[in-house]
């Protein structure tokens, strides 16, 4: 059984794909199949996924993902049933695999509904005493935590490597792409704001970005 849950104060941050490969344990292949195929998008995205930084996701997203993670690797349940769970659970929360207590159960999703409390079949609609074996938003606020922990002398500088999001310029000790800035700021966004999307960034981060940017757009 899998339980995931996210509380009224849940951590907000977003992630590069190659950072939700490693907090989920899902490939490129699936988060990209994923998405073409309606199943699973990121909150944050170009419509032109093929972009550097193409896929940002929010907080629960990667919480959704972990627990679907669990649910078709550890579980074993495929695909076209995942497809059937998350129509049937649309029906309580736009964000099902994130916001429901989930539970499996002889291989089928069950939830405990928001009203009565019961614990039912997400398809079958039978009830079921369940305990929950494994918290994915705590699991995924712990791992998260961990990938925003730099070292001060990071902080403001902005670098490319060869084998990180394919030498996109980052923030250094990240694997945030500055472009992902420019995508917030053009939407709108506050640095502040920007900041609460990013945990891991500081004003000097976002101020470094904004200049790079302005140093482009004068040499062009």
């Amino acid at each position: 059984m899998v339980k995931a849950k996210i509380e009224g104060d849940a951590l907000l941050a977003a992630f590069g794909a190659e950072h939700v490969q490693r907090l989920t344990g899902l490939s490129a292949y699936q988060l990209r199949e994923w998405d073409k195929v309606g199943f699973f998008a990121p909150e944050y995205a170009y419509e032109n996924r093929r972009v550097a930084a193409g896929r940002i996701y929010s907080f629960k997203d990667v919480v959704g993902l972990r627990t679907l993670s669990v649910l078709s690797r550890k579980h074993r349940i495929k695909l076209p049933e995942l497809k059937r769970t998350a129509a049937r659970l649309s029906r309580w929360s736009e964000t099902p695999w994130s916001s429901l207590t989930l539970y499996v159960l002889n291989r089928e999703v069950h939830f405990q509904h928001p009203e009565t409390g019961q614990v039912e079949g997400a398809i079958s609609g039978q009830y079921a005493a369940a305990i929950p074996l494994e918290d994915v938003m705590q699991d995924m606020r712990s791992e998260s935590r961990k990938l925003t922990t730099r070292p001060p002398e990071s902080i403001g500088r902005i670098e490319q490597h060869r084998f990180t999001m394919r030498n996109a310029p980052v923030f250094a000790g990240t694997r945030i792409p500055v472009s992902a800035i420019y995508s917030f700021t053009d939407a709108g966004y506050s640095p502040r704001q920007i900041m609460k999307e990013y945990p891991g960034l500081k004003t000097e981060d976002v101020r470094a970005a904004l200049v790079a940017r302005e140093n482009l757009t004068r040499a062009a």
